[in-house]
């Protein structure tokens, strides 16, 4: 008998791409940038959303992945180049990043919003592609650091802030735009950044020369680094260039391109200093002060990352869910199914909504506003322990989501597994950022005032009013204790983050999401514990309605 006429391979029951929407189209994405005084920036979001639900992005962001960077240390005469080598697909997403002006257009910007819109942008388009969001947000922190060193700020800012993507390596003066990075991590050190060793000598006319090694060092091929080095004075901070004034190669050698878990689009990397010329910025023997206005900024990144990670997965599973079917029905109209993507979403609009209002702190900050910048001082680092903690767990329960199809590389999935817990380690692991909430109580202890008033916004739901009365008494223990109660220092951090995404929610969210993310988050697991599956939220809430808020819509 001869079976050549059956047709076995005629697809039913697969999910069809997801592709031709607007990843803009998020309510709380929205919500926030109107409420955080960024509307204005709508049109251009909604453009940059539609770009990045294309399957012309989709490819270039799997092409920029498929195809990781290639360091070339030396050319065929063997003289040194130290060139990073980056698939087309790479520079056609940082264009479009720059072009939108992800990387600093908030800092000559004088709109009021304008750090808002741009984070509101980078939730946008890192949904395209993480990797690339590397340089893109150190070039965004590095301006605050910047203007310690006026001289430096006059001739650099204004080509850091310019619209175009210059690539290649050239005298950076001469370029169309630059892209910074930094350089702190090192072999010995670590996090603990006054262990450093890199050694920085006066070279005359206010230049240092700079000797050593940094264990890591992102986006090696940008045109100018932040660099700590022990100066004479003590921990310095310091502006080094690619390429010197004379159009020589400086001599920071890229010794190797780091093998990573994920982030494998974005080239990470071990560089040698053979007595590198550099500037100060800022006061010399104050490099942590100097440097720590670039780590706000880009621990606010961290958290704008996660939330659109979590975002994206939770996208695509209800994607999913609303076409494929199981034992009889599509997999969204199952219960079990339904009450995992709508706990999902829960996470995902607690997550995108703190991220706004931070940014909108932090743009109020800029502009002067102290009672913003105490807000900031206590909720950023809560916030990046927090929401880059629970990114990895959602993104794995998303790709279970979509069972055997969410775990082979045709999906999106496996690199959103992989990218998802590197905010958490950028700019502080959890550790750091943990005690550095302990540290803002202690030093700044009208944050915990600042944080409380924001809270008592919310307080008109009762369980947001119970959860501000606790966490205004652990507040009170814990700047007493000091950096005495570390070892409570994570469970504090995760309990601030919590309770502000509640009372945000609480004012802000539709009632269906509002009441349920204060009923499992603040009632029912006060009682069952942090290891609660999500999927297991109490009875009664409109899951339905929750669940709709993650549909990908607007093609």
């Amino acid at each position: 008998m001869r079976y050549s006429h059956l047709n076995t391979h005629e697809v039913c029951n697969q999910v069809p791409p997801l592709a031709g929407y607007d990843v803009a189209a998020d309510p709380a994405l929205l919500g926030g940038l109107r409420r955080e005084g960024g509307g204005w920036a709508e049109p251009e979001l909604h453009e940059l959303g539609l770009l990045a639900g294309t399957a012309q992005t989709q490819d270039l962001a799997r092409l920029a992945n498929v195809n990781k960077p290639v360091l070339r240390t030396h050319d065929a005469r063997g003289y040194r180049i130290d060139e990073v080598e980056f698939h087309p697909a790479w520079h056609q997403l940082i264009s479009t990043a720059v072009g939108h002006g992800l990387h600093a257009a908030p800092w000559p910007d004088a709109r009021p919003g304008a750090h808002v819109a741009r984070a509101a942008k980078f939730i946008v388009w890192t949904q395209a592609e993480a990797g690339h969001g590397c340089p893109i947000s150190m070039t965004y922190a590095s301006i605050p650091a910047l203007r310690h060193a006026p001289e430096l700020t006059a001739r650099y800012e204004p080509l850091l802030a310019s619209a175009v993507y210059d690539p290649g390596l050239r005298v950076p003066d001469g370029k169309a735009g630059l892209l910074a990075g930094m350089a702190m991590t090192e072999k010995q050190g670590g996090s603990d950044v006054r262990a450093n060793t890199t050694r920085a000598e006066p070279a005359g006319d206010g230049g240092y020369l700079l000797t050593g090694h940094k264990w890591f060092c992102s986006a090696p091929m940008c045109d100018l680094f932040l660099v700590l080095a022990q100066a004479p004075e003590g921990l310095t901070c310091f502006l080094l260039p690619r390429v010197l004034p004379d159009a020589t190669r400086n001599a920071m050698h890229i010794q190797r391109l780091k093998d990573k878990l994920g982030n494998t689009s974005n080239a990470s990397s071990e560089v040698e200093y053979a007595r590198a010329l550099a500037w100060p910025v800022g006061e010399p023997g104050r490099g942590i002060a100097t440097i720590l206005d670039m780590v706000s900024a880009t621990r606010l990144d961290c958290v704008l990352g996660s939330a659109a990670g979590i975002r994206q997965a939770c996208v695509l599973a209800g994607h999913h869910a609303r076409y494929r079917s199981a034992f009889g029905a599509l997999l969204i109209d199952q219960p079990a199914m339904t009450a995992v993507l709508a706990d999902l979403s829960l996470e995902s609009e607690a997550a995108t909504t703190l991220a706004l209002r931070l940014a909108g702190a932090a743009d109020r900050a800029s502009r002067g506003d102290a009672a913003e910048a105490a807000l900031l001082r206590l909720a950023l680092p809560a916030a990046k322990y927090w929401v880059c903690k629970r990114s990895p767990a959602i993104t794995a329960e998303a790709l279970e989501c979509l069972g055997g199809n969410g775990y082979v590389e045709e999906s999106v999935l496996p690199r959103l597994l992989r990218d998802s817990p590197l905010n958490s380690i950028w700019e502080g692991s959890g550790n750091v950022t943990a005690l550095d909430v302990l540290r803002a109580l202690a030093r700044t202890p009208e944050s915990a005032d600042a944080l409380l008033a924001e809270v008592d916004l919310g307080a008109g739901e009762p369980r947001v009013a119970a959860a501000a009365a606790r966490l205004r008494a652990e507040l009170k223990l814990a700047a007493s204790a000091g950096l005495g109660a570390q070892r409570d220092a994570r469970r504090l951090a995760g309990v601030i983050a919590v309770t502000l995404q509640a009372a945000l929610l609480a004012r802000f969210a539709p009632d269906a999401v509002g009441a349920a993310y204060c009923r499992s988050r603040l009632e029912d697991q006060q009682a069952a514990g942090p290891g609660t599956p999500f999927g297991s939220l109490p009875d009664g809430l409109d899951l339905a309605a929750i669940v709709d808020r993650s549909a990908a819509t607007g093609g």
